[in-house]
């Protein structure tokens, strides 16, 4: 049996990913997304997300690239008012232990509870740039989601087969970060959370076009999965917004809501879950 969670990220960024993970959802396969609680179009995210109940919002946690909820979090910040702009000072900073897990576990908390007061049920957490892929990061998470009784994270590691041959680099660089896995897999565990099997698309990212989303349905192996993706509108706010994903925001658009795609899902008898039903089933799992 297989089971797939297609979890859109972003939400909030702009006006154009909020109306666009709107369309994946209402015309699409887009099950769930991830809402960031300190961006622009917050609002509007937050009133769309009203319109579309059967739409998953989790909480999309930011600890490098943005602005802190908090003001009290100066590890994160090296000290300044921004949190780290390069992922690579962020993981050497929270590899040597220089990031306080303290301060990682209220900055998420209070992010999530942001989302919970405009009145969404977060019902899962992931990270901006996949950053909880390191158990310096993945346990104060993880407390922080369950002190607000959110149990269910992604599980940020991908299959080695499952992405694009062409991205070569990124591939390399999402198997090095595999030696985690077991840890991660182990607080999974130790805390009691529901998670996936693993994520497709990490390596996609920024590539994701119809062919190479057939492609890795095709060769969706059985289990319970989560697809990673962006779709947005390309405006002048998102040019401006500091992200790398632009056009190719379109592009997965145009697969998330194509025949094609649904037709693929049929043919592979892929059954389409949320975040909000996944609790669920790993926990019919247990009992059973």
């Amino acid at each position: 049996m297989r089971r797939l969670v297609v979890n859109a990220d972003d939400f909030g960024l702009t006006s154009g990913v909020n109306h666009a993970i709107a369309e994946g959802h209402r015309n699409g396969i887009v099950t769930s997304t991830t809402l960031m609680a300190n961006s622009q179009a917050f609002h509007e995210a937050v009133e769309l997300a009203g319109q579309c109940p059967g739409l998953s919002v989790g909480c999309h946690v930011v600890l490098v690239d943005d602005i802190p909820v908090r003001n009290d979090v100066p590890t994160l910040t090296n000290g300044t008012s921004r949190f780290r702009t390069s992922l690579k000072d962020f993981i050497q900073a929270a590899l040597r232990k220089r990031i306080l897990a303290d301060e990682i576990q209220r900055e998420t908390e209070a992010q999530i509870r942001k989302i919970q007061a405009a009145g969404i049920a977060v019902t899962h957490v992931d990270t901006h740039k996949h950053t909880h892929l390191f158990p310096q990061v993945v346990r104060p998470m993880v407390k922080a989601a369950k002190a607000c009784g959110v149990h269910a994270i992604r599980n940020p590691f991908e299959p080695w087969h499952s992405g694009p041959r062409t991205q070569w680099f990124r591939s390399a660089a999402v198997t090095a970060f595999s030696v985690f896995a077991g840890r991660f897999d182990q607080v999974m565990r130790d805390e009691q959370m529901a998670t996936t099997d693993g994520t497709i698309g990490i390596v996609a990212t920024g590539k994701l076009d119809q062919r190479m989303l057939t492609r890795m349905l095709q060769n969706l192996p059985d289990g319970t999965w989560e697809l990673v993706c962006h779709p947005g509108h390309c405006d002048g706010d998102l040019r401006s917004a500091g992200t790398r994903l632009l056009e190719s925001r379109e592009i997965e658009l145009q697969a998330l809501t194509s025949v094609e795609t649904r037709q693929t899902l049929a043919d592979r008898e892929i059954e389409l879950i949320s975040y909000a039903s996944l609790k669920r089933i790993v926990n019919r799992q247990a009992v059973v």
